[in-house]
């Protein structure tokens, strides 16, 4: 007679080709239209702090896995890679290498690591690490320095929504304006600038499904009409929707950011609703806050809400009952 040794758990009884590692370095692959333009308009100081963040984001890994003796094989599976990708690109190009460092030790011990590592976390540890240095160096956070393609002689240089919030210079949506936006040759955090290098990675995590569509389409419609309802109303005042999509942090946040597997909702109705708020957060910041951005603190603020969306928005199960 043969032995046979059923082992049994629980469902779902399924395999998918998929992991972690692989998911993580389709991220990777994704972001580096980003890296490469942001290289490409702030040169040294680009490279400078990618290096300075991922290097800390990795050694800080390594320490935790180490003070809390889990395998060590973990420090592989690109996600540290990717905080400190994405930290860098959501820092100003002037930031001093130190500070950027602080940033990234954050990310990785406060934002992910205090909460049991990967899959754990409740906030995006890159957006941590962002939010700790804008209440640490808030002067330094929002200091800014032209491209390096632009002949200007000014050490400080002001963000497309610098000059909205601030100035009253609104972007009225001209061919030229539009243009550097899309392109990426004007002041901002090193990957927020250019729209076309975000867009090409955002097709392909489509194209690989690593992303909800979900999230960063419900994001960018309800800025357009929440945007638009006050552009329409006064266009001498408030930007135009498409002014809003392309500066700032707005591109980077809804496809790169908001759509973290972890962090993110799992039920398609939970990612609606998580992706609307986001969206109509960031326009009330933008329009009636005293901070020029808002995507940070709107992401931040909807992932204290996922674990609230994911069970309150789960399909019923066929034949299920709900208790009274």
């Amino acid at each position: 007679m043969i032995d046979k040794t059923y082992i049994l758990q629980s469902s779902p009884h399924f395999k998918d080709k998929d992991s972690v590692p692989k998911i993580m370095y389709v991220v990777i692959l994704s972001l580096m239209p980003s890296f490469l333009t942001s290289v490409y308009f702030f040169r040294f100081r680009a490279i400078a702090l990618f290096v300075s963040c991922i290097g800390a984001c990795l050694a800080t890994e390594a320490l935790f896995l180490w003070l809390r003796k889990k395998p060590k094989h973990s420090l592989l599976d690109g996600s540290a890679v990717i905080t400190g990708l994405l930290l860098a690109m959501t820092l100003p190009p002037s930031l001093s290498l130190d500070r950027a460092v602080i940033g990234a030790v954050a990310a990785i011990a406060i934002g992910k690591q205090v909460f049991g590592g990967l899959g754990h976390n409740i906030f995006n540890p890159a957006l941590v690490g962002r939010a700790f240095l804008q209440t640490a160096f808030p002067v330094a956070m929002t200091t800014w320095i032209p491209p390096a393609m632009l002949k200007v002689n000014t050490v400080t240089f002001a963000t497309p929504l610098d000059n909205l919030k601030f100035q009253d210079a609104v972007a009225q949506g001209t061919l030229t304006s539009l243009k550097d936006l899309f392109l990426g040759n004007i002041g901002g955090c090193l990957g927020e600038t250019s729209a076309l290098a975000l867009l090409l990675g955002a097709i392909y995590l489509f194209y690989k499904r690593a992303i909800d569509w979900r999230i960063p389409v419900g994001i960018i419609c309800a800025l357009t009409v929440f945007t638009g309802i006050f552009w329409l109303a006064n266009p001498d005042k408030y930007a135009s929707p498409l002014f809003h999509i392309l500066a700032g942090g707005l591109l980077i946040g809804a496809f790169f950011m908001a759509t973290d597997m972890v962090t993110s909702p799992i039920t398609p109705l939970g990612s609606w609703i998580y992706a609307l708020g986001i969206g109509i957060m960031v326009g009330l910041i933008r329009l009636f806050g005293g901070y020029p951005e808002g995507v940070m603190y709107s992401i931040l603020f909807m992932n204290t809400f996922v674990p609230l969306l994911n069970r309150y928005t789960r399909p019923r199960i066929l034949g299920e009952r709900r208790e009274k």
